[in-house]
């Protein structure tokens, strides 16, 4: 059975602006395509794409990687707020690719061997015009490139629209071993600001706490340490942060806002644990604890574009200089069912499946 979403685009795609025919036509490719929502490893299946005349502002490109995301995964079961019309419904919507074929009216600034990104996200075959794609840098390992566009640039988005941060500040997060968290991590050090991390209580948290400080984690706390009613003891000479980052709910988001001074912030943007955010009212009344929340694709979606390339042109920068990096688990095409089992989570906790074509 097929993989899921951003994992599994087609390994060649046109991306359709005008329906003008010429004598061009795309190569032999496969989608990953459901017709319908549910499971995963229900619903989804691969399929060969019947060829398509390459029209006169046309972008023929053929896929390089691509991740498995969460978001991927809850669109195929029909719980995302944005899905793609069915049937026929290609997986994915993040992956870097290759330009293998230009349409002779094609004014954006791109040639053949150029890799590129959709940017917005988005692998609908039907919709896109030329101008959507961004092209990259190719001197960084394509599975970063791949995954430039939704967690890195999460964590540097969600650092820079809520609270004005300083060198020397403090922020805390939960969820800290998933990319957004190593992300966090690694590029509020880089700006001097401190990072309270909160990971669950699991075989190998350990070995996960080292690694978060091997990238420059200022303090890891397991959940389980955190039942005290004064967590702020732990912080020792950091300051109490400002800002918050929840992925998570539940218990995990009310040990978070234990830590946050008065007047702070927390910012939710997921919800692994399925369990809502749970507030005691004296945090608003005493504290004036604020709570936000971030959807990436929104921000994506207005005029930011721009903004968006520039940015994650500085992150595939770090990369390149080795400042910023996470964990993944690059995956040939073949060996999709794996991932996508790995990606629901049936081997236990696994680094973020990355698929090459």
């Amino acid at each position: 059975m097929a993989p899921p979403s951003q994992l599994l685009p087609p390994t060649l795609q046109i991306l359709r602006h005008r329906c003008h025919l010429s004598t061009v036509v795309s190569p032999p490719s496969k989608a990953v395509l459901y017709d319908e929502h549910g499971a995963p490893e229900q619903v989804l299946r691969v399929a060969d794409a019947p060829p398509v005349h390459l029209g006169d502002r046309d972008v023929c490109v053929r896929m390089l990687a691509a991740p498995i995301n969460p978001s991927d995964i809850n669109r195929i079961e029909g719980v995302y707020p944005v899905r793609p019309p069915l049937p026929g419904a290609v997986g994915g919507s993040e992956g870097v690719g290759q330009v293998h074929a230009l349409g002779p009216a094609v004014t954006a600034p791109l040639s053949p061997g150029d890799w590129v990104i959709p940017s917005p996200p988005s692998f609908d075959l039907h919709r896109q015009a030329p101008e959507c794609l961004a092209k990259v840098r190719s001197d960084v390992p394509m599975e970063y490139a791949a995954t430039a566009t939704v967690n890195p640039l999460t964590a540097l988005r969600m650092l820079q629209e809520f609270v004005k941060l300083n060198p020397g500040d403090a922020i805390v997060q939960n969820g800290a071993t998933s990319i957004v968290g190593q992300c966090v991590i690694q590029l509020a050090k880089l700006h001097g600001i401190h990072t309270i991390n909160i990971i669950r209580d699991r075989p190998g948290s350990e070995e996960a706490k080292d690694k978060l400080k091997q990238l420059g984690a200022d303090e890891v706390f397991m959940e389980s340490q955190l039942d005290m009613k004064n967590v702020k003891s732990l912080l020792g000479a950091l300051p109490e942060p400002a800002l918050g980052f929840n992925c998570v709910g539940g218990n995990a988001a009310s040990l978070l806002l234990k830590f946050l001074r008065q007047g702070g912030t927390m910012v939710t943007y997921g919800g692994m644990s399925k369990r809502p955010v749970t507030v005691p009212t004296s945090y608003f009344i005493f504290k004036d604890i604020s709570l936000r929340g971030f959807w990436l694709q929104r921000w994506m979606n207005s005029d930011k574009a721009e903004d968006c390339r520039t940015m994650i042109d500085y992150l595939l920068g770090l990369v390149h200089e080795g400042k910023l990096k996470y964990e993944m688990e690059l995956i040939p095409f073949g060996e999709f069912s794996l991932a996508l089992e790995k990606a629901l989570g049936k081997h236990g906790s696994q680094p973020k499946q990355v698929m090459r074509f």
